[in-house]
């Protein structure tokens, strides 16, 4: 048994607590890394709320890289020293959704919300005399953590860590909800509402995918020049303001693809997303709604007269283990910026901060950078 520092949410509604916990070895099919750094997502705080019921206490955070420092006996294609991105929904590659390349489906994220280990349903993470459990199986808001190798992507060495992290879930969810979910053509007329660092990734995907107009909506003043930098054609500053604005970009035809990348979904908006959306037009689903919530509000005649589709998209309709590798080829080639993404960045002593920022609408995204960063970086 190994100690290290984590944060760990202790009830609902509180704050991280960052404090040292006891991580016992890997087993089996499971490896031990060292964290270099990690995302801090939406989702998270969807866990402090409860909108995403994960059992307490946890270690939160599930968009992580790192070192492996050890494996378990089972486990043939990782050796220590690989760097390797969490995947926030394991993917075993066996199961119907795996095989069909479906990887975002993979069975095995079932498991993520008991919070325990997918090998045996135990916990590795201890403090205070009690289990802790992992947000989605990962917990990467720790110096140190125990993980199943479904979790795990291998990436090559020389990929920053730092930016690596974000693929974990927000960037991949983003760029594949335009990419993959929304499959944007070229000329396509796009909307993203919501620009945090899942949306970012979208108007980005959106434009490398060829889309004719890009229009960002979102609240921040901020937020919506950095659209702008990253591909946006037009801005709107409210739902209000939006489908005037959508209208006139269109030529009155409306969006092809409409891509929710809300903080929080509401399903009062869908009937106001979906209105502007062209014939035939397609809005993505992608942001976490609540969920005890079961109602939207839909005009039905809009949606059959018009063949309109409402589409749910998970972690971007992608296969992280093609995906992963093929976004830091592209962010290496220059033709996605994982750099515009990451506004701050944050010791993990300072996690409540960073959230703080998050819901003052000051960040897109922040960043945890952990000692073993800083002492690659030194070195």
């Amino acid at each position: 048994m190994m100690e290290t520092t984590a944060a760990v949410l202790w009830e609902r509604n509180t704050p991280w607590s960052v404090e040292t916990i006891e991580l016992d070895p890997p087993k089996a099919e499971e490896v031990l890394v060292e964290l270099h750094a990690s995302g801090m997502c939406h989702s998270d705080e969807h866990i402090v709320t409860g909108d995403m019921p994960f059992h307490l206490p946890c270690i939160g955070g599930h968009e992580g890289a790192g070192v492996v420092k050890q494996v378990g006996s089972s486990v043939s294609w990782l050796r220590e020293g690989d760097h390797v991105v969490f995947g926030f929904i394991p993917s075993c590659g066996r199961c119907p959704s795996c095989a069909t390349g479906h990887q975002s489906l993979c069975d095995l994220g079932a498991k993520i919300y008991s919070g325990r280990q997918i090998f045996d349903d135990t916990a590795r993470h201890h403090a205070r005399g009690r289990d802790l459990a992992l947000a989605c199986g990962v917990g990467s808001f720790a110096h140190h953590t125990v993980v199943h190798e479904a979790s795990c992507i291998k990436i090559e060495p020389h990929h920053p860590l730092d930016r690596a992290c974000l693929l974990g879930c927000g960037f991949v969810t983003g760029w594949g909800s335009a990419v993959y979910a929304a499959d944007i053509r070229p000329g396509h007329n796009v909307v993203v509402a919501g620009v945090g660092g899942i949306g970012a990734a979208a108007v980005q995907g959106a434009r490398l995918s060829g889309a004719r107009t890009i229009v960002a909506i979102d609240p921040s003043e901020s937020k919506r020049e950095a659209a702008m930098r990253m591909g946006a054609t037009h801005v709107a500053a409210s739902w209000e303001e939006a489908p005037e604005v959508v209208r006139e970009a269109t030529w009155h035809r409306g969006a092809d693809r409409f891509i929710c990348t809300m903080g929080v979904g509401e399903g009062r908006l869908i009937a106001q997303a979906l209105a502007m959306v062209a014939k035939r037009g397609e809005l993505i689903v992608t942001n976490i709604h609540p969920m005890a919530e079961n109602e939207v509000s839909v005009n039905m005649m809009d949606l059959t007269l018009t063949e309109k589709r409402i589409i749910g998209s998970l972690y971007g309709s992608a296969n992280p283990r093609a995906d992963i590798p093929k976004i830091l080829e592209l962010w290496s080639n220059g033709q996605v910026d994982l750099d515009a993404v990451v506004s701050r960045a944050y010791p993990l002593e300072k996690i409540n901060d960073g959230y703080e920022d998050m819901r003052a609408g000051r960040n897109l995204r922040g960043v945890l950078r952990y000692p073993a960063a800083d002492a690659v970086a030194l070195g």
